[in-house]
């Protein structure tokens, strides 16, 4: 949709679609928009449109001669992108929002205690408490069906304590009221399912598994008393891989049958488990054990409507080139196994992160390590990332405090500018009609604006991303980063 122009015998305002230059948080309308390579149509549309001031744009006017100059610039940068070899991926959410931020923390602490919270660079702003009605609903395994698991502590079984001695109806049967009840209406949203107690494959080295393992070898024993415990090892996986992934696989069915609007995926679905980032000579790289195992998942990335990743940083990650990349494989990854299934279009990823450290709530991530965690996501493909946070994050005035200067000073800027960048991008390269993705995935190339490129201002209380990015910043980003096309669109530019 075109906004504004301005036409006369020795200068025009140049416009793109009005998504374009629009990086205003909540809604708020255009502030700034160039028209390049607009085909005949499209010119006369814009003459329609009339030359509204009210929109309070920022024109930018150049010559004639500047113009022709300029069209003849971009055609060009879009040959340059002149067709992805990457799968389509499934439309935005929200229209001409490449990478959304979405953030999934409880704050209300903050708001009882009068400490102002800006966040209006969020696309969303959810909490991971159980509360109906959020454009992310988070659940956790005590708020849908009846996840049979084993606590690691006690070993006190819960709903059979196995997938295998679970019950799959009742669990399915709880599961749909528990779904209608946290999303009573089918809006489009994003739907995760937190279950962490055990991995679907039996052989994952993951300490929690091993309890998981020793019980399903003592019920196959059960079973067939004769069987020595090597003898029932090969039973037990086989029971448990089925039972587990029955319990994945069909709540997931129901929640996307019951809620379609909705995507659905399970957290920390896939993991590169990249974890040994102190390691010499560490490369964040998966390992083919990994990737091997992560390939026997294909029903569940087949069943997923998007992938939730985590890339949560340890503080001993701090300010180091190693937290690029751990988070750089772990979104790779999960981009990898999106392609596995054969449908018409990849599952979209959003990426989990975290404000601040892991082992250290009070320490806050710098820009440097926002760039190596959310500019690594955005730089790669992802449709967005979620900015999680627990209960005890901010539940105190130092704490809310502490956030609302982080908010204002770090995290709003550096959104603001990824966020403006990923629209530019797509604009230019890939017509609206997709994400731009990096050529490389293993480059340090980001969807960014330099600071003499973008204004962050607040228009009505709100944080705003404004500015025009110079040809030598597109030309960057033609050079650095492809075009991966939304399902059933054409979004590069044949040469």
């Amino acid at each position: 949709m075109l906004r504004s122009c301005t036409f006369s015998s020795s200068q025009e305002t140049l416009f793109l679609p009005s998504f374009f230059y629009k990086r205003m948080v909540g809604g708020l309308s255009c502030r700034r928009m160039l028209m390049l390579g607009l085909d005949g149509e499209e010119r006369r549309a814009a003459k329609r449109q009339g030359c509204a001031g009210s929109t309070g744009m920022m024109r930018v006017r150049t010559t004639l001669l500047d113009l022709v100059s300029c069209c003849l610039r971009f055609v060009l940068l879009w040959r340059l992108c002149c067709g992805s070899t990457l799968p389509p991926t499934a439309l935005p959410l929200t229209d001409g929002k490449p990478f959304e931020v979405i953030w999934n923390a409880p704050v209300n602490k903050c708001k009882q205690l009068g400490v102002p919270l800006d966040m209006s660079a969020m696309h969303a702003v959810t909490t991971p408490a159980n509360v109906p009605n959020q454009y992310l609903t988070l659940f956790y395994k005590n708020r849908i069906g009846q996840y049979p698991y084993t606590d690691q502590k006690t070993l006190t079984q819960h709903n059979g304590g196995l997938p295998q001695k679970g019950n799959l109806s009742a669990n399915l049967l709880k599961a749909r009221t528990d779904v209608t009840r946290l999303i009573p209406v089918s809006s489009p949203g994003l739907a995760v399912i937190d279950w962490e107690e055990w991995l679907p494959l039996y052989d994952r080295k993951w300490d929690s598994m091993e309890v998981y393992r020793n019980l399903s070898i003592n019920v196959t024993l059960e079973q067939k008393p004769s069987l020595t415990r090597e003898q029932a090892a090969a039973g037990a996986k086989q029971q448990f891989q089925e039972a587990a992934r029955g319990f994945m696989e069909e709540t997931l069915k129901l929640g996307i049958d019951s809620r379609g609007q909705y995507l659905w995926g399970f957290y920390l679905y896939p993991d590169c488990y990249n974890y040994e980032t102190t390691d010499l000579n560490y490369t964040g790289s998966c390992s083919e054990t990994t990737r091997g195992l992560n390939d026997e998942l294909v029903w569940l990335w087949n069943a997923s409507t998007a992938l939730y990743p985590s890339i949560y940083l340890h503080s001993s990650l701090r300010g180091r080139y190693e937290a690029a990349l751990f988070a750089r494989n772990q979104v790779q990854e999960a981009r990898r196994v999106s392609a596995l299934p054969k449908g018409p279009s990849v599952a979209p990823v959003y990426v989990f992160t975290r404000p601040v450290f892991g082992d250290q709530n009070t320490l806050y991530l710098s820009e440097v390590d926002l760039v190596r965690t959310i500019g690594e996501s955005a730089a790669l493909g992802a449709a967005g990332t979620i900015i999680w946070g627990s209960s005890v994050d901010f539940n105190n005035k130092a704490s809310c405090e502490a956030l609302s200067v982080y908010l204002n000073a770090t995290l709003n800027p550096y959104i603001a500018n990824v966020t403006t960048a990923a629209e530019l991008c797509s604009g230019v390269l890939c017509r609206g009609r997709g994400r731009c993705v990096r050529k490389n995935y293993n480059s340090s190339h980001y969807l960014h604006l330099i600071p003499a490129e973008l204004h962050d201002e607040k228009s009505r209380g709100e944080s705003t991303g404004t500015g025009a990015p110079s040809r030598s910043q597109l030309a960057e980003f033609a050079g650095k980063f492809t075009c991966q096309c939304y399902s059933g669109q054409s979004c590069s530019t044949k040469a």
